[in-house]
């Protein structure tokens, strides 16, 4: 491939994520502002994106990310998913409970892997679930990632449901917890998601994409000491789960 053919290339992916850090829309003009690249080049890239299905054009004359993505997408997340397997099932021998590894794809969390533990009364959540991230310990975990800047903008569009009462649904409030969590390195799920459930989760720094390690389990066996001897376990998958990715 030419010189020029590799530039091409390495522009086309960049537009690509410079749309889906907008959320997954955009217009010519606005990618040309965060890109610096000039609007005949981003023309011409965009339409060619457009042509291969990779991109898609609205009625409004806004750009958005296209279907055909999605196969690419979910093929990746199920390979991470599967290499990283025998990693929480080590997790899961440690200690006992649940162990999960997601991602954040777009404005959701997706779940791409999970180990169950031998206990009879035990968490299970389908790989391939969506939630917003908001009010899950992986999702939180993974926000604590990203500048603030890019956290508002998430939640203006996705707003902050509640999942049960203990769900956080104020911005400011999220945003304060995120800055304790980037401090000490990991969230906590205190029955926000599903009432009954803790989970403790952890950011995968330094991987190919922003994603989270958690264990879960029952608050009755996962109690606050419990998280304390478990955290360290946590800590080293997700380290050995960033070192295997990067």
């Amino acid at each position: 491939m030419s010189t020029g053919g590799v530039q091409s290339l390495q522009r086309a992916f960049d537009l690509l994520e410079r749309l889906a850090d907008a959320g997954g829309e955009a217009s010519l003009s606005e990618l040309a502002t965060v890109s610096g690249l000039p609007l005949p080049t981003i023309h011409r890239l965009i339409r060619t994106l457009v042509t291969l299905g990779y991109v898609r054009q609205n009625s409004n004359r806004r750009y958005t990310l296209g279907s055909r993505l999605i196969r690419l997408g979910e093929t990746a997340s199920r390979q991470y998913g599967t290499w990283a397997r025998p990693y929480l099932a080590q997790l899961v021998d440690s200690v006992e409970e649940t162990a999960n590894l997601a991602v954040l794809d777009g404005d959701e969390v997706v779940y791409v892997a999970q180990v169950p533990s031998k206990h009879s009364m035990r968490m299970f959540t389908e790989v391939g679930r969506r939630l917003l991230p908001h009010g899950t310990g992986v999702g939180k975990a993974m926000l604590s990632q990203l500048p603030r800047d890019e956290v508002r903008s998430l939640l203006e569009r996705t707003g902050l449901p509640a999942y049960t009462p203990n769900t956080i649904t104020d911005a400011s409030q999220l945003l304060d917890s995120l800055d304790e969590i980037s401090e000490r390195g990991y969230a906590l799920d205190e029955s926000e998601q599903e009432l009954g459930v803790r989970c403790i989760a952890v950011p995968v720094i330094g991987g190919p994409t922003l994603a989270a390690v958690s264990v879960s389990g029952p608050e009755g066996r996962l109690t606050k000491e419990a998280v304390s001897r478990i955290l360290p376990e946590v800590l080293a998958v997700a380290k050995r789960l960033a070192d295997r990715a990067s």
